[in-house]
């Protein structure tokens, strides 16, 4: 059987997708507030693991159980093109898989299960029996729960020596895996024809565009009015006022989007989410400033 081409391989793993369990990471180790002084291995360790190992492999499970969607959809892709002969797409995942589960162990027992909740909730996302992309409520949830909640939740454990965040960090890293809920929606609407065919019933099939493009909108900008009003109640006005403004500048945006949904999504991707996560950092600093654990 021929073998891909590396940049196939490359491209199977979507390096451009690894940057949000990286970039939540790197909040939970901000938010614990143990000093990077002789933990900066650890911290890149996991920062790793969180993009390149567990997030590739869910991207290329995910290509691989989506290859007859993609035919339709971006028939471009590795598999449904070609590039990705055989059942090299599957080998490609299994193989991601083990290796993210190997790099795990090597941080200690937190880490390692973490890597298996979230490869779990990978193939749990994408392979049948239970396929949780087939109902885009589960499988964004997932998704959100898997890219930012849990990578910064073990971020924080991590740098804490396997200790559990305090109760803080636990709640901003649920708070900004909810908001994640509404950006894994963003990524669906370039797929409608495709789910709809083959029977995916993302939020756009099942709520029509336009009410899943406010649906989305909802649940970005909720959760981080929430964290304001948690931030100052924490005394950190000075925090809070920053994400309040961020928040303030993705309503902006927000509104250009839902004029024309389907074809702004990927815009909205492009020039909201960043100012999203860069209110996750924002108030990971307020933790570290404050305590986490307080």
């Amino acid at each position: 059987m021929a073998r891909p081409a590396l940049s196939a391989v490359a491209e199977l793993l979507k390096p451009i997708t690894w940057f949000p369990p990286m970039w939540a990471f790197a909040c939970g180790v901000i938010a614990s507030g143990v000093a990077m002084q002789g933990h900066w291995l650890i911290a890149i360790l996991g920062i790793v693991l969180a993009g390149p190992l567990v997030c590739a492999s869910s991207q290329a499970v995910n290509d691989w159980f989506d290859r007859h969607v993609d035919a339709i959809n971006e028939p471009q892709r590795p598999i449904p093109s070609g590039r990705m002969p055989g059942r090299w797409g599957l080998y490609v995942a299994i193989l991601w898989t083990l290796l993210s589960l190997v790099w795990a162990a090597f941080l200690g027992r937190w880490a390692f299960i973490a890597a298996v909740v979230g490869l779990l909730l990978a193939w749990a996302y994408s392979a049948p029996p239970l396929r949780l992309k087939q109902n885009g409520w589960w499988g964004n949830a997932a998704c959100g729960l898997c890219y930012e909640g849990l990578a910064w939740t073990t971020g924080a454990a991590v740098m804490a020596g396997g200790a559990m965040p305090g109760n803080r960090s636990l709640l901003l890293a649920l708070l900004y895996s909810i908001g994640a809920h509404g950006i894994m929606t963003l990524n669906d609407f370039k797929a409608v024809e495709g789910d709809r065919r083959m029977g995916v019933r993302s939020l756009p099939v099942q709520l029509g565009v336009q009410r899943a493009g406010r649906v989305a909108c909802w649940f970005m900008a909720l959760p981080q009015l929430v964290v304001v009003l948690l931030l100052v109640q924490w005394q950190r006005p000075g925090h809070a006022v920053a994400i309040a403004l961020l928040l303030v500048l993705q309503l902006i945006l927000m509104d250009r989007f839902l004029e024309s949904v389907t074809q702004r999504a990927l815009w909205y991707s492009g020039f909201g989410v960043p100012v999203f996560v860069s209110g996750m950092m924002i108030s990971a600093f307020a933790l570290r400033s404050g305590g986490s654990a307080a």
